[in-house]
């Protein structure tokens, strides 16, 4: 009978209508999120009819979704073809240091891209490092192939993720009826494997797709004509503003293109087991004679992902020790802090009313608002703080290129990573608690404070770390809305390398490089362990 009452009422909850406060939070997101956006299309629209034709119809414009296409393809590409026989290795096979091997797959992002770039540009030149160490002028790396190695060492690491995740969840029984039915281990792949693993594929896609269109510092220091490089150049050079609104736009249609695909791809699939009995551990292959050439995958990966832009940053380190510069290093640190860490706070106490709403009062109310935090995060960066820009311009101009306004910024563009842990740990607290709480006469807030929040703390804490380590390390959305000499450790690392300033440059990108760090031991945490 208890157990019958406490159901209806856990049912009366789940379809009773939320407390207004609750959609304070979705209804500020909405507003901040779409009211800069839809000032962009007035900012874009505005010129006359004949301006607005010659805008849109450049032949410019092709070229560029041609070279943006041509990039995120390569870079998806790539980074497959890196990730998925790595992670085909550490769960599937008796390589050895499996651990060691999982640690140094996720380091690269510790390594942000325009971090990478500058790296791989420090090689060439007549004074990089090949030039001074070895003899040897080699021109610098620049244009489609410098941009595409320098983002796919960086973004194989989120598809090497996921597709690790879903091999070591797979089922072996499902490969042992595939052999037993005569298939050959080609067949068994192609027809068994590769299929259930397309959610993790089609997962690591989404994300290196919308980095990789979104990306600004890798693609400008290698002079690549992309959307967000034309963007750039309209912006800060060109004044010419509508055209780079209009840019923006289409930057920004391209990059919802992924998120649509992908839903609509894994709408109807279904990848869960269907028979009775027990999920089958994998059994591992043994290498035998390809162990030595695995070894030689798995060292060369490592060495140019990681071994080549910890290498160049502690030569320039060498070259001319950075005990002069650490105060202006220290000072950077704190500008990006005073920036990341109220962007954490705010981010995270934005996320969680969004992320109760959505796990207590499931609706589409609350679905609409869960996916509208989503779509912060699918904004290109560059786009976003353009809209800002153009936004607090005619509408709100002493908030141009004020800490508030790039705080603001942060908040939309990583409201989506805030909500991932706190919504897993609401999950796992009993809703009974605050029944409890409300029997005894505790008006709603007071009983989720005193029930549910303790029970949210580390999945709070993880959110405020991981949003604070990748602002940190953010550089377009910084590079538009900061302050005038507000100088973070990204923007300071962007304008000396693009000035081939490397030795000057080198204190910034280490400070970055050591402080992300926390960034893949939050990330390994947060993904467990084997």
């Amino acid at each position: 009978m208890a157990d019958a009452i406490r159901g209806a009422r856990l049912r009366r909850s789940e379809h009773s209508h939320p407390p207004w406060y609750l959609l304070v939070a979705p209804a500020a997101v909405a507003v901040v999120m779409l009211v800069p956006l839809v000032y962009l299309v007035v900012r874009a629209t505005e010129a006359d009819a004949a301006t607005l034709a010659t805008l849109v119809l450049r032949r410019r414009n092709l070229e560029l979704l041609g070279n943006t296409l041509l990039l995120t393809a390569g870079v998806v590409s790539a980074t497959t073809l890196i990730a998925l026989p790595l992670a085909w290795l550490v769960v599937r096979t008796d390589l050895p240091a499996t651990r060691l091997v999982t640690f140094l797959g996720v380091l690269p992002l510790a390594v942000p891209g325009y971090v990478m770039a500058f790296a791989l540009l420090s090689l060439g030149g007549n004074y990089g490092f090949l030039a001074r160490a070895l003899g040897i002028v080699m021109a610098r790396p620049s244009g489609y192939w410098g941009a595409l190695t320098a983002l796919s060492l960086y973004c194989f690491p989120y598809v090497f993720l996921n597709v690790r995740a879903s091999l070591a969840g797979m089922d072996a029984s499902l490969e042992e009826s595939a052999q037993s039915m005569g298939y050959g281990h080609g067949e068994v792949l192609r027809r068994v494997i590769l299929p259930h693993l397309a959610p993790a594929l089609f997962s690591g896609w989404l994300i290196v797709a919308i980095y990789v269109l979104g990306d600004f510092g890798a693609i400008a220091l290698m002079r690549y004509e992309v959307f967000s490089y034309a963007i750039y150049t309209q912006y800060s050079g060109a004044f010419d503003r509508t055209y780079a609104a209009w840019l923006s736009l289409m930057l920004l249609i391209l990059a919802m293109a992924p998120v649509l695909l992908e839903g609509h791809l894994l709408r109807r699939a279904r990848y869960a087991r269907t028979g009775t009995g027990v999920k089958r551990n994998l059994r591992r292959i043994s290498l035998g004679a390809w162990r030595i050439p695995a070894l030689g995958f798995v060292a060369i990966i490592f060495v140019a992902s990681i071994g080549l832009p910890f290498g160049m940053l502690a030569y320039w380190l060498t070259l001319r020790p950075p005990w002069g510069e650490l105060g202006r290093v220290g000072q950077a640190f704190l500008s990006s802090a005073g920036a990341a860490a109220p962007a954490a706070i705010c981010t995270v106490l934005v996320a969680i009313p969004i992320a109760y709403l959505r796990v207590r009062h499931p609706s589409s109310l609350s679905h609409t608002a869960e996916r509208l935090a989503y779509v912060g995060y699918a904004l290109p960066p560059l786009s976003l703080a353009l809209a800002m820009v153009f936004f607090s311009l005619r509408l709100l101009q002493p908030l141009y290129q004020s800490l508030p306004l790039l705080i603001v910024a942060y908040v939309i563009s990583f409201l989506a990573l805030a909500m991932g842990p706190i919504r897993a740990a609401l999950l796992q607290a009993p809703q009974r608690l605050e029944e409890a709480a409300r029997s005894l006469g505790y008006p709603p807030l007071p009983a989720f404070a005193r029930t549910v929040l303790p029970l949210l703390r580390r999945g709070v804490l993880a959110s405020v770390g991981l949003v604070f380590v990748v602002a940190m390390k953010e550089l377009p959305i910084a590079f538009l809305l900061a302050p005038t000499g507000y100088v973070t450790l990204s923007v300071a690392v962007f304008s000396r390398t693009s000035e081939a300033m490397h030795v000057e440059a080198a204190p910034y990108a280490a400070a970055i490089v050591l402080f992300s760090s926390l960034f893949v031991g939050l990330l390994l945490r947060h993904e467990g362990k084997d």
